[in-house]
């Protein structure tokens, strides 16, 4: 795989100054975005960084430079449906995917990205939200990680009781009729950053982090995505039951969660972690969905708490 260069937007809230991105295809055909924000001198290994939905890399240069700061260095994708890769439908502002599965061949993408671009390795997983959910699956097929940590993993979501036998009824049916590639009720075409106010919103308490994010979409709207397909939600749901059936993998594991969380199903994140061997599950308090997008306090926090965890599964294999 040759990597080609891509748009890096830094103008906007910069990030650390050794930032780059690369243009890297996918087995099945779509073009994905790699960021990367250089290596430490002396690196103790490399961070996969696995985002959300509707999110873009430019949105963890902060955490990037965190992890530089603590000896990491970082690299981090846009998947297929988002930011600047390929979207997938004419309709660029519904977030879609034809298969759950798929968003494993851009994980391959990605770690072929890494090694070709010499990132120090052991590797370690930080997966957030849908990243956590691509993550779990790529660490039951062999991503050769040393570690893993995730951020409100999306293990399950968050739907009204009430709601689900009817998201389960639609997923199958507006596929069925042609309408697979709409959105579901309650979802919006805007992006949710743009559309919301800051105080109704379920992702950070951190204004600055939130006006951080609106002005990246604001700067650069091809960026900005709405909700997601019937498709993408029939997908996503499927493969959250599938991973909830699966032994936990052996990778030592964190999770972190925000004792606010509104949009994943915490008793799902719970429930894995309980069986996971030796992981832990970490509350923040007040934490809303995007503990990561908190303030430098609380950021800083959880990146010490996740380096000391890669740093002690470093210790055990080397023991």
């Amino acid at each position: 795989m040759t990597l080609e260069a891509a748009p890096l937007f830094t103008e906007v809230h910069p990030g650390p100054e050794q930032g780059a991105a690369y243009w890297a295809r996918a087995e099945d055909g779509p073009r994905v975005r790699i960021g990367t924000w250089g290596v430490p001198e002396h690196a103790r290994g490399t961070v996969l960084l696995f985002p959300g939905r509707t999110e873009y890399i430019e949105k963890y240069a902060l955490v990037a430079g965190g992890f530089f700061d603590r000896g990491y260095a970082t690299i981090a994708i846009d998947w297929r449906g988002q930011g600047l890769a390929d979207r997938l439908l004419d309709d660029v502002r519904v977030g879609h995917v034809g298969m759950f599965l798929d968003y494993q061949k851009d994980v391959d993408a990605m770690h072929r990205a890494a090694r070709e671009l010499g990132l120090p390795e052991p590797y370690y997983l930080m997966g957030h939200s849908m990243g956590g959910c691509i993550g779990l699956r790529a660490l039951h097929v062999g991503l050769p990680v040393a570690a893993a940590a995730f951020t409100g993993p999306m293990w399950g979501i968050r739907i009204p009781q009430h709601m689900q036998p009817l998201a389960w009824v639609l997923g199958r049916l507006m596929p069925a009729i042609g309408q697979g590639h709409t959105l579901p009720p309650t979802t919006k075409y805007e992006s949710y950053i743009l559309a919301d106010p800051f105080e109704q919103n379920l992702l950070t308490t951190d204004r600055e982090m939130w006006d951080m994010m609106g002005d990246h979409l604001r700067a650069h709207p091809e960026l900005q995505l709405g909700g997601p397909s019937y498709i993408w939600l029939h997908e996503a749901l499927q493969e959250c039951n599938a991973l909830a059936l699966m032994d936990a993998p052996s990778v030592p594991a964190i999770a972190f969660q925000g004792t606010n969380e509104r949009i994943v199903h915490t008793g799902r994140i719970a429930e894995q972690m309980a069986r996971w061997p030796n992981g832990e599950l970490r509350l923040i308090a007040g934490g809303e969905h995007e503990v990561l997008m908190e303030g430098p306090e609380v950021r800083g926090r959880i990146l010490d708490e996740i380096v000391a965890h890669y740093e002690g599964a470093e210790q055990s294999a080397v023991a």
